[in-house]
């Protein structure tokens, strides 16, 4: 599919604040301005922008959380333009490789807003598991590496 993750950089920065979701996905992810201001500023937040071949087309972040102890995505999003082929999918395979190759065999958590059925269906597709607990008023799901 040759989707790749890549740091974000000064000479990518922008591309990535550029980057919107359908405007019925809005309340499911925070701007990435928001988020590469957040890793800025807050310890142990890591952005990567997805690129296909060489355009951005998406956005992730992975982080340590300190509350729950554990790694784990705290935001994916794939541009308006770019959804519905497989982008979101192959991009969170090669992080949970990146993670494991970094921090070993560790248990690896995501969230999802309980309205975002796509986004659940995606990460239970592939392997992560409901907890049954809410983390800041989301579904919260894990996956041993």
């Amino acid at each position: 599919m040759n989707i790749q993750l890549k740091e974000i950089t000064s000479d990518n920065w922008l591309a990535c604040v550029n980057l919107k979701v359908h405007d019925s996905q809005k309340s499911y992810v925070a701007p990435n301005a928001f988020s590469l201001a957040q890793a800025a500023y807050e310890a142990n937040l890591y952005p990567l922008a997805i690129y296909k071949e060489d355009e951005m087309v998406g956005f992730m972040m992975y982080d340590y959380d300190d509350e729950l102890q554990l790694w784990g995505m705290c935001r994916l999003m794939i541009d308006e333009k770019h959804q519905k082929k497989g982008y979101g999918r192959e991009a969170l395979l090669q992080l949970l490789d990146l993670v494991q190759l970094r921090h070993g065999n560790v248990l690896f958590y995501t969230s999802v807003e309980p309205e975002n059925k796509v986004a659940l269906k995606l990460y239970e597709d592939l392997g992560f598991v409901n907890t049954g607990k809410m983390f800041y008023d989301e579904i919260l799901l894990t996956k041993q590496l």
